[in-house]
């Protein structure tokens, strides 16, 4: 393989991320315990055919009873990565064969929170009805929520109000899902949340309540929804 196309000091990797799945078979054929050989990042050839979206190199991974679980340097499990990446049969694959849906990486970070944040619907739905703790907070106390609504994808605001997420949940600044709306005029997302409960009153850090966030109209908008 020349050199450049290479992402990984480990050949199974290599040919898991390029997605030759018939000459990952022949090494594997010869040397089974290849298969589970981390590299240099602590990523296996699993994490690299998540991260790269080849869905039957991950099947043909699985089958062979690969761990799920295991986790790169930075603390990412195939499930954080096919989360991230937007990979919906994967996610599924990985988590039929019990990959945990709540594990967190360095910063804090469940697949959730990359789902929210990158408004993959159907793996937040898919986590979700595999028991995906809705409510998660990273290191800086920030929800899925949190990255939905900064975000403005109001969709998956919707997703994950339907699954219970507390709207009023605040972030290390003192922030909720409803302060970064308004910061960011997401005029609907701001109103589905207030529809939700998320409060006009509570204040962050800066002693300031997501009305007084709110740039434009959206303030008495949002002050005329709660006091009708």
């Amino acid at each position: 393989m020349a050199e450049a196309a290479s992402v990984s000091n480990v050949e199974v990797c290599d040919l898991a991320y390029a997605g030759r799945l018939e000459e990952l078979k022949e090494r594997l054929a010869a040397h089974r315990g290849l298969a589970t050989r981390p590299d240099q990042d602590n990523r296996t050839a699993l994490h690299w055919a998540c991260s790269a979206g080849h869905t039957d190199v991950a099947d043909f991974l699985l089958s062979l009873g690969v761990p799920v679980n295991d986790k790169d340097d930075a603390g990412w499990t195939p499930l954080h990565i096919a989360a991230s990446a937007g990979r919906d049969e994967i996610v599924r694959a990985l988590i039929k064969r019990g990959a945990q849906v709540n594990a967190v990486n360095h910063n804090g970070c469940t697949p959730l929170h990359y789902a929210a944040s990158k408004n993959k619907q159907e793996i937040a739905v898919m986590l979700l009805e595999n028991g995906a703790n809705p409510d998660a907070k990273d290191h800086l106390d920030s929800t899925p929520l949190h990255r939905a609504a900064s975000k403005g994808n109001l969709k998956m605001i919707q997703i994950l109000l339907k699954h219970k997420a507390s709207a009023n949940l605040q972030d290390s600044e003192g922030n909720t899902a409803l302060h970064l709306a308004c910061d960011e005029e997401r005029v609907d997302e701001a109103k589905l949340l207030v529809s939700h409960g998320a409060s006009i009153y509570i204040e962050n850090k800066e002693e300031k309540t997501p009305l007084q966030v709110a740039k434009g109209g959206l303030g008495s908008i949002l002050r005329r929804l709660v006091e009708g």
